[in-house]
């Protein structure tokens, strides 16, 4: 069988192509910059820095202030480590930054949303929809637009975001890189290699992480959705060598670190991701914003 390919990049050009697209978003709403939510996960953090290095090159050659805000926005049930690394990265970036807790906002929806509190799935979207509108009126209020920080994998490939949350955003940087380049992208800005390699969360839930969530990582999501896009079945999908080597390797990873199996073949996480990914294009009817043209290879 065929190999499935996957996409290479030039750090440098991809590097500009994002600020240039993010560059010409804020000046054709005449805007003065972006706000951005900065989580300490590597993807707000790489797309902070994405922005950051855009501006600085605009600012230079066009003598402007184009300027990015980066604000950060603990509830309860995030780890301490989490704010320190988002801070971290906005003192690395040299951005003006404001950190706000919002748990009195969550308890304040007892009174409006008391149902959302018995579940940790609704109550963990109604956060990111909390966030989501203070992150907007403070975008508007600075004459600012709002730049997302979802990737390929979680945003276009299985959807893996709160709709009217955090993919309510007016521009959607890093759309175009999976994962993996996220990573790259990363290294080749300096970015630290603990926030580099943290294990992906969305913050939502006590204890979440995506693989404990999803029972596969971002390398399985972009694997099937690139064979998918390749014209692979969903039965040759499911026998990949490529997949079955990662897929199986990842099932016996989720039984030994919580003691039981999610998923028990590769057949069953191939057909969860396509059922995802078609999902993911449901949402993208409802909200589609803005992405870059990037230059990738498949060399």
């Amino acid at each position: 069988m065929k190999p499935i390919k996957l996409a290479k990049m030039d750090c440098k050009q991809v590097c500009e192509e994002i600020g240039d697209f993010v560059i010409e978003a804020v000046l054709e709403t005449g805007s003065i910059g972006c706000v951005i939510g900065l989580s300490g996960g590597v993807d707000s953090s790489t797309a902070a820095a994405l922005i950051k290095t855009g501006f600085d090159r605009h600012n230079t050659q066009k003598n402007q202030e184009l300027e990015l805000l980066g604000y950060i926005l603990p509830s309860g049930i995030n780890r301490t480590q989490d704010e320190m690394d988002a801070e971290s990265v906005a003192k690395y970036l040299g951005i003006r930054y404001e950190i706000h807790s919002i748990e009195k906002l969550v308890e304040s929806y007892k009174s409006t949303n008391p149902e959302a509190f018995d579940s940790h799935f609704h109550k963990g979207n109604m956060i990111s929809r909390i966030r989501a509108n203070v992150l907007s009126t403070k975008a508007a209020t600075e004459n600012k637009i709002l730049a997302g920080t979802g990737n390929k994998d979680e945003d276009f490939g299985i959807g893996y975001y709160t709709l009217f949350g955090d993919g309510a955003v007016h521009i959607s940087p890093i759309a175009g890189l999976p994962k993996r380049l996220v990573r790259e992208m990363a290294a080749y800005l300096s970015l630290d290699k603990q926030i580099i390699h943290r294990e992906p969360t969305a913050g939502l839930e006590p204890g979440q992480s995506d693989f404990k969530d999803l029972g596969f990582d971002y390398d399985v999501v972009e694997l099937v959705t690139e064979g998918l896009d390749q014209g692979f079945s969903r039965e040759e999908l499911g026998k990949h060598e490529q997949i079955v080597a990662r897929v199986e390797s990842q099932i016996k990873q989720y039984k030994e670190t919580y003691g039981h199996a999610l998923f028990t073949s590769v057949e069953e996480i191939v057909a969860d991701v396509l059922e995802r990914h078609q999902q993911a294009r449901g949402k993208m009817k409802i909200i589609h914003p803005p992405t870059p043209r990037i230059t990738l290879s498949y060399d």
